[in-house]
């Protein structure tokens, strides 16, 4: 998909200017299934990307400020759709939101079902292990005979089942949400995780943290907003104003408000 080309025959009835449509008026032309209100779907259970606040109420998280500072460009309103992540895609499709940003890893499977913006993020798998803990584990395969944790239907499932098929022995065990594996691993009940390492590196770097990250892959799979296949128009609109946004600082500074660190930048090379 050329993204310019797309969005120039778009431009031919619809104009952005400075964040919002022309006019100075807050339509959307039919890009939204909602006038003047972008609905994004999120599994809201994924730190730092996308969780609750302390009052159990209000999503936070790289994705919810992105998706905000989107919306703020665009002239739209973002409205969360909590969805459990394995109906996400699904969702998206039957036109449940506009969208999918919930650390959603742009793969060839998913792009032949769905359109993808350009990444906004990198990242890799990564294996964490208790502070403390005497295991010796310096690569996947030392997983081997543990009690391994992941997400279900994520790339670190995909990541695992991969080793499995090449005949590494572990004990899986798949949760529904991310947290689940934290909690498992600091009770006890599991051997090691493993995550993405833009999720590890958070839970790491937290005050007090009771987990150390013993090994990290490459940077070989990235992050893009999901929408419904052939919904162009809102694809070539949302890859615009990432440009935009990656262009005046503002990922940048989101990038350094969660992780204190520029994790983006190498996502647009």
């Amino acid at each position: 998909m050329n993204a310019k080309k797309l969005f120039a025959a778009t431009l031919a009835v619809l104009t952005l200017s400075g964040g919002v449509f022309a006019g100075g008026n807050k339509e959307t032309g039919g890009l939204t299934k909602t006038p003047g209100v972008l609905t994004v779907g999120m599994e809201i259970g994924y730190p730092p990307f996308e969780y609750y606040d302390a009052d159990g109420k209000t999503p936070i998280g790289f994705d919810v400020q992105m998706a905000k500072a989107l919306g703020a460009k665009m002239g739209l309103t973002v409205k969360f759709v909590d969805t459990a992540w394995d109906g996400i895609f699904a969702g998206v499709t039957k036109g449940d939101y506009d969208c999918i940003i919930s650390a959603a890893t742009i793969t060839p499977e998913r792009q032949g079902a769905h359109n993808f913006t350009r990444p906004y993020i990198g990242n890799a798998q990564a294996i964490v292990l208790l502070k403390g803990s005497t295991r010796k584990i310096g690569k996947p395969e030392d997983l081997a005979g543990l009690g391994v944790a992941y997400q279900e239907e994520t790339t670190s499932d995909i990541f695992m089942r991969k080793y499995e098929e090449q005949g590494l022995k572990f004990k899986a065990y798949e949760y529904e949400k991310v947290m689940s594996c934290f909690d498992e691993l600091k009770l006890g009940r599991v051997d090691a995780i493993v995550c993405d390492s833009l999720v590890a590196v958070d839970y790491v770097a937290s005050p007090n943290s009771s987990f150390q990250i013993v090994w990290q892959g490459p940077a070989d799979d990235f992050f893009g907003i999901c929408l419904k296949k052939g919904n162009d128009a809102l694809t070539a609109a949302l890859d615009k104003t990432l440009d935009e946004l990656f262009a005046d600082g503002t990922m940048l500074k989101i990038s350094m408000d969660v992780f204190n660190m520029d994790l983006v930048s190498a996502a647009r090379k």
